[in-house]
C-alpha cells in the first residue's frame, strides 16, 4: 500500500503540475475577426474586471481539476489506513442493519467533509476576494451544516437499501438501477418545495408587472405555472441566475433576486423564454432519460470493477466483500472517477441544449440586442471568462462559451 500510494502521490504532483501549466499558459484571446465585436469582451469590461474574469476563471478551473484526484486519494487514503474497516467494527456494535448503515454513513461523511473543508473554505475565501460574494463566513458554515444534515438523511436510507440488495443478489446492479428512477423522480418533485428552501428564502415575484410578462410568455409556450418566485441570492452572490424547475404541479419559474436587481425587464423575459425553451423542448425529459442510463452503465461498471479491486487490494484494507460495509468508500471511489471520465460527453449534450434553448429564447423573443447585452451582463457579474482554453469547456462548460453565445444571437439578427 506504500508503493501504491506514493505512485498515487507522484502522478498527482505530476498531473498537477501539468494542468497549472495547461491553464496558466493557454491564450484566450479571440480570433482576429472578432476583435471589436459584442463577442470581444474588451467592448464591455474594463481593463480591470478582464484581468479578474481571467485570473479568477483559471484559478476555479485549476481548484475543479485537482479536486476530482484530491477525492479519488481522500477514499484510497480511507481504505488504506483501515479507516473504512474501523468505522465498520463501530456500526456493527448497534443493532438494527439501518442504523449500521446510518452510523457508517455519519463517520464517513464526517471524514470526507473534514478533508474537503480546506478547499471548500479556500472557493469561499476567493469568491469574497474577487467581489462575487459578500456571504459572511457564519451564514457559508451554517450552509455546510445544512448540507451535511440533508446528505445524512437522503444517504442513509438510499446506502442501507444499496447493502440490503447487494447482500441478496449478485445482480444488485440492476435491481438498484431499477429502484433509482421512482427514487430521482421523488426528489425531483419534491426539490422546489422541500429541498431548495431548506437553503433559500423564496417569495412571490414581487414586481407584479414583469410577472404578468413572465406568465404570458409561460402561456404561450403552454407551460402550467401560475406563480413565478423570487429567491434571496443576493446574500449569498453577486452572479445571475433564473430556471424552471420541477414536475407535474410542482413546476415553478424561479428569478434569482440579483437578476431582478442587475438585468433590464428585455434581459430578464430573454433568460425566462431562454429557461421556457428547456421546458419545452422536454429537455428535463431527456436529461433525466439520459442520466438514467448512465446510471445504469456506472452501476454495472462498479459492480465488476469492485469485485477485481476487493479481489486485488481488499487483504489490505480488511475489506473482503462487497457486500461489508467497508466497501462503500471503494464504490464511491469508482463512481467519482466515473463521473469525471464521463463530464466531457455529459457536457457536450448539455450545450447542444443550451443551444437550443437559446434559439426558441431567440424566436420567442426576436431581440438579439437584449440576449447579446444579458450574456454580457453574465459576464461581467459573474467574472467569466469570456473565452476559456479547450479543456475547460469540455470539462466544466454545460453552456457555450460567452463569446459562441454572443456571436450566435448576432448572426441569428443579422439573418432575419
Amino acid at each position: 500500500m506504500r508503493k501504491v500510494g506514493l505512485a498515487f502521490a507522484i502522478l498527482f504532483i505530476i498531473y498537477c503540475v501539468a494542468i497549472g501549466w495547461y491553464l496558466l499558459e493557454t491564450n484566450s484571446s479571440l480570433p482576429e475577426e472578432l476583435r471589436g465585436s459584442p463577442a470581444d469582451p474588451a467592448t464591455f469590461m474594463t481593463a480591470e474586471q478582464l484581468e479578474k474574469s481571467v485570473t479568477y476563471s483559471r484559478i476555479k478551473s485549476i481548484v475543479f481539476f485537482i479536486r476530482g484526484p484530491l477525492e479519488w486519494g481522500m477514499y484510497l487514503l480511507i481504505l488504506g489506513l483501515g479507516l473504512a474497516t474501523l468505522y465498520n467494527k463501530w456500526a456493527m456494535r448497534i443493532g438494527g442493519s439501518f442504523f449500521q448503515a446510518l452510523l457508517f454513513v455519519f463517520l464517513l461523511t464526517l471524514t470526507t467533509r473534514l478533508f474537503q473543508f480546506p478547499l471548500d473554505y479556500f472557493m469561499f475565501q476567493l469568491r469574497h476576494e474577487y467581489g462575487i460574494t459578500s456571504e459572511p463566513f457564519p451564514s457559508w458554515f451554517f450552509d455546510k451544516l445544512k448540507s451535511f444534515g440533508v446528505s445524512l438523511v437522503m444517504m442513509g436510507p438510499i446506502v442501507w437499501g444499496l447493502y440490503q440488495i447487494i447482500r441478496r443478489t449478485a445482480r444488485w446492479w440492476l435491481w438498484c438501477w431499477l429502484l433509482s428512477i421512482p427514487v430521482a423522480l421523488f426528489f425531483m418533485y419534491i426539490q422546489p418545495i422541500v429541498l431548495d428552501p431548506i437553503y433559500h428564502e423564496f417569495t412571490p415575484l414581487k414586481d407584479e408587472r414583469l410577472k404578468q410578462e413572465i406568465l404570458q410568455l409561460a402561456a404561450r409556450a403552454e407551460v402550467p405555472v401560475e406563480q413565478v418566485y423570487e429567491v434571496n441570492m443576493s446574500r449569498k452572490t453577486n452572479a445571475l441566475n433564473a430556471y424552471v424547475n420541477g414536475i407535474g404541479n410542482n413546476t415553478r419559474i424561479v428569478l434569482w433576486d440579483t437578476t431582478l436587481q442587475k438585468l433590464k425587464e428585455d434581459e430578464v423575459l430573454f433568460i425566462m423564454a431562454h429557461e421556457i425553451g428547456h421546458y419545452v423542448l422536454n429537455h428535463m425529459i431527456w436529461l433525466f432519460l439520459g442520466t438514467i442510463g448512465m446510471v445504469l452503465v456506472a452501476l454495472f461498471a462498479i459492480a465488476h470493477l469492485s469485485q477485481w479491486v476487493i479481489r486485488r487490494f481488499g487483504h489490505w484494507w480488511g475489506t473482503h466483500d462487497i457486500k461489508e460495509l467497508s466497501s462503500l468508500p471503494l464504490i464511491l471511489l469508482l463512481l467519482s472517477i466515473l463521473s469525471f471520465i464521463s463530464m466531457p460527453i455529459q457536457n457536450a449534450v448539455s450545450r447542444q441544449y443550451e443551444l437550443a434553448a437559446d434559439q426558441y429564447a431567440m424566436e420567442m423573443m426576436g431581440d438579439p440586442d437584449a440576449a447579446a447585452r444579458t450574456f454580457q451582463r453574465l459576464a461581467v457579474e459573474g467574472l467569466s471568462e469570456v473565452n476559456p482554453p479547450p479543456l475547460v469547456k469540455y470539462f466544466l462548460y454545460g453552456h457555450p462559451t460567452l463569446h459562441e453565445r454572443i456571436v450566435y444571437v448576432k448572426e441569428y439578427g443579422q439573418g432575419k
